[in-house]
């Protein structure tokens, strides 16, 4: 029964770790595309949005991402050894690459906070996808819990990208007409 418990945390605090990771980066394009304002109106955009996006970092999805580990690693357990595992095992390392993406926002909120604005919102628009082909990934591999259903689901995972990718450009090519 406590197994049960800890699962629907670790849910919970997923959802909203994914949340932050979501939304920070439209707060990035959003900070990023001010600075085409005039200036008074970009001061009074930028700082607002940093405000944001400093409320969003420290006080939804830091503190989600350290809730998502505690109670995903108190789940473990049920599941050794790994290596029988080999679902749970892609499964950690999307997680890890997950975690680095994290520390990738926490990196750009740094260079903005110091007034460096380090890519375009068309970039900031790509980077602000990769959460969304982590969720994907990770929650096939939790669902179909299989090596041959994973290889279909990479096999998706790409044509999503993919996707993606030319949903992006299209965006792109009727926001400038």
């Amino acid at each position: 029964m406590v197994y049960f418990y800890l699962k629907a945390l670790h849910i919970i605090f997923v959802v909203t770790w994914f949340a932050g990771l979501f939304y920070l980066p439209r707060l990035f394009i959003y900070f990023t595309e001010a600075n085409d304002r005039p200036e008074q109106e970009k001061k009074i955009l930028q700082d607002q949005f940093m405000i944001m996006q400093k409320r969003l970092w420290y006080g939804i999805t830091w503190p989600s991402c350290i809730a998502t580990f505690i109670f995903g690693f108190s789940l473990l357990i049920q599941w050794l050894p790994l290596t029988d595992n080999p679902w749970l095992m892609a499964k950690l390392g999307f997680v890890l690459f997950l975690f680095l993406y994290h520390l990738s926002l926490g990196s750009i909120l740094k260079k903005l906070g110091n007034g460096e604005v380090p890519y375009t919102s068309n970039q900031l628009r790509v980077w602000n996808e990769v959460s969304t082909i982590f969720l994907v990934a990770i929650v096939f591999l939790v669902v179909l819990k299989n090596f041959l259903s994973m290889t279909y689901a990479l096999i998706g995972l790409i044509l999503f990208i993919a996707i993606l990718m030319a949903a992006i450009k299209l965006y792109k090519r009727i926001r400038s007409t």
